[in-house]
């Protein structure tokens, strides 16, 4: 039951804040909003202290008839890949609704209920073992998203959102296709079911470019990578965080519970195109990047570069990099969420983005400018945060693989730091370039709490990775016997 709770706690209690519709009684909506979030985690957490470690398989099961006719079951389990990203879902939503406390002050009872009900959907996607199910919750959590983006964006938050909506769901529709045909060919919907499917080459490359095509955008992966700025430019601070920390996540996670396990011997065979997208995103995204005006979309492409890591690690088929990739994935999630809350807390106050704009901001915001100095670290890979260990996994996975590549994958670190400290340097050190940044007030107790949770997590997972490792070995461990059975 801890997984059907974890999915329709927040939607449910969404759908409640959805009824009160109104924006009379504030405080209350808002508490509650806070409230339903914390009760949403807490059903989680047990999902990871009684995960089995010693299992490979899937774990805390739920599977009844859904539509029979079809043999459309109500499917979910977890095993040590998508585990810890149930729970990563539910923390961020606690955090976002703090994040939007004291800045969303119309429509706050749809602005909270919004990320509650996208955090139920995203969930659904991480526990869903029946393909179509699976493709319900996918599709859906473009809705809230949408929303988000459309209704409480910048100035040109529709183009945004219709960028947005438009990339995703085209990029699905072929992914519709290749379950169609899974079902015609197994006469299931089941997702483990498909994983033993006895499916001919052919076959196995268009079931792995179909799903490709939505796996890829939703990552997303150089050259259908170009929705991603524009969105987080024109999204709220919350959009921004749950965008770049959980949603960027539901496709790679797709190429690990579908791609790899259902066509193999396809992705073995294509592997070298998606290592070169992958390192064009680390590489040339990463020079793109360097030369951005606007912090939140300096942000948004040092995202593409770190997830060009995560799909790099993919398809070199090593545990290392696998691993690598799973809690680069993980880490990412908490120095990007940290990284566009922090350009948040700096637009609220200055109501710019552009790095021009700012200068001297230690001077008087120290307390802030310490986290932000942190976090622009770990971002560019310091020791002992988190994100160094995921990239050095995969680094270590790919000189295995080719020492070339490899050595490609690890230039990301230069140009990590190049751009990550360049923004730091300009913003926040030298004199005060204005009025505006002279009269900024440092943070307040409630943005300390937000980003005092993100650096603990940053540096629990940098100077200890081994709770995070030992969850993921065994599920890797299978799904590459998996890939080199069927390859032999």
């Amino acid at each position: 039951m801890n997984l059907s709770l974890a999915i329709w706690m927040p939607i449910v209690f969404g759908i409640i804040l959805l009824g009160s519709g109104s924006d009379r009684n504030t405080k209350y909506v808002r508490y509650f909003a806070l409230i339903a979030a914390l009760l949403s985690f807490m059903v989680t957490l047990p999902l990871v202290i009684d995960f089995d470690v010693t299992k490979t398989g899937m774990q805390f099961v739920e599977n009844v008839p859904w539509v029979a006719r079809y043999d459309l079951r109500y499917h979910l389990g977890v095993d040590g890949i998508s585990v810890w990203f149930v729970v990563l879902t539910a923390l961020i939503t606690v955090l976002v609704i703090l994040a939007g406390w004291e800045v969303i002050r119309e429509r706050v009872s749809q602005y909270m209920a919004a990320f509650l009900i996208l955090s139920g959907l995203m969930i659904g996607v991480f526990a869903s073992l029946d393909g179509m199910l699976f493709y319900v919750f996918f599709e859906s959590t473009l809705i809230p998203m949408y929303v988000i983006i459309g209704v409480w964006g910048g100035h040109q938050r529709i183009y945004a959102a219709f960028k947005f909506f438009l990339y995703t769901l085209m990029g699905s529709l072929l992914t519709l296709v290749a379950i169609l045909y899974l079902y015609n060919a197994t006469d299931t919907f089941d997702v483990l079911s498909w994983h033993t499917a006895q499916l001919d080459f052919k076959e196995q490359v268009f079931i792995f470019i179909a799903f490709f095509m939505a796996f890829a955008v939703k990552v997303p992966m150089w050259p259908v990578h170009t929705w991603l700025p524009d969105a987080h430019v024109e999204a709220p601070t919350g959009g921004s965080i749950v965008l770049a920390a959980i949603m960027l996540k539901l496709g790679a996670y797709g190429f690990l519970r579908f791609s790899l396990p259902i066509a193999p011997d396809a992705s073995i065979y294509l592997a070298p195109v998606v290592i070169t997208l992958s390192l064009i995103a680390v590489i040339y995204v990463g020079l793109v990047a360097l030369v951005q005006k606007d912090m939140k979309k300096l942000v948004a492409y040092s995202s593409i570069a770190h997830m060009g890591f995560v799909t790099l690690g993919f398809f070199i088929f090593n545990p290392m990099g696998i691993e690598g990739g799973i809690v680069q994935m993980i880490s990412h999630g908490f120095v990007s969420g940290a990284m566009f809350f922090s350009i948040g807390v700096l637009y609220d106050r200055m109501h710019t983005r552009q790095i021009v704009d700012y200068g001297g901001v230690v001077q008087t915001m120290p307390r802030f400018t310490a986290f932000a100095v942190f976090f622009a670290m770990a971002n560019c890979g310091l020791p002992a945060t988190s994100g160094f260990v995921g990239e050095f996994m995969v680094i270590l996975g790919a000189i295995d693989y080719d020492f070339l590549i490899g050595f490609l994958a690890a230039t990301a670190l230069i140009l990590g730091a190049a751009y990550s400290l360049w923004m730091t340097k300009r913003v926040f050190f030298g004199a005060i370039t204005n009025t505006h940044v002279a009269e900024l007030l440092d943070i307040n107790k409630r943005e300390f709490f937000i980003l005092s949770i993100f650096a603990l997590l940053t540096i629990a997972m940098g100077v200890y990775p081994k709770p995070f490792t030992d969850l993921i070995h065994p599920s890797v461990i299978a799904l590459l016997k998996h890939i080199a059975i069927s390859k032999i």
